[in-house]
This record gives C-alpha cells, structure tokens and sequence, in this order.
C-alpha cells in the first residue's frame, strides 16, 4: 500500500507507527469503544498508549479518517 506525501507528513515525527494511529482511530469511530477499552486492548497487544493520547489522535485525525472510512 502506497502513501501519499501528504498523509506521510501527517504522520511524521509520531511516536507510534502510523498503522496503530489508524488502527485506534478506527476501532474508536466505528466500533463505538471508549477510549479506555482501546487503551486496554492495544495493552493487551503489547502496546503501551494512554487514553488522552488516542483521544488527541482522534481529535486530529477523525475527519481525514470519517471521509475515508465512509457511511
């Protein structure tokens, strides 16, 4: 899969890899989780991230990610 310029600087500089932002970001709009349920299942994936994170990653990112994921 091949990523744009603009979607790679978006992602520049990040801490985590861009796959787990999406993956986050994603279970978070579709699924109806509270951020607390992600945050234990990425802990559950050998992932260690707060709940504040995941929600400023979703704050950011949640219109690219809602225009893409469709109704």
């Amino acid at each position: 899969m091949e990523i744009s310029i603009a979607e790679a600087a978006v992602f520049k500089g990040r801490h985590f890899d861009r796959s787990v932002i999406l993956l986050c970001i994603r279970w978070y709009l579709a699924y109806n989780l509270s951020l607390r349920n992600l945050e234990e299942m990425m802990a559950e994936r050998g992932i260690s991230v707060d709940h504040a994170t995941i929600h400023r990653w979703v704050v950011r990112n949640s219109p690219e990610a809602a225009a893409e994921l469709g109704p």
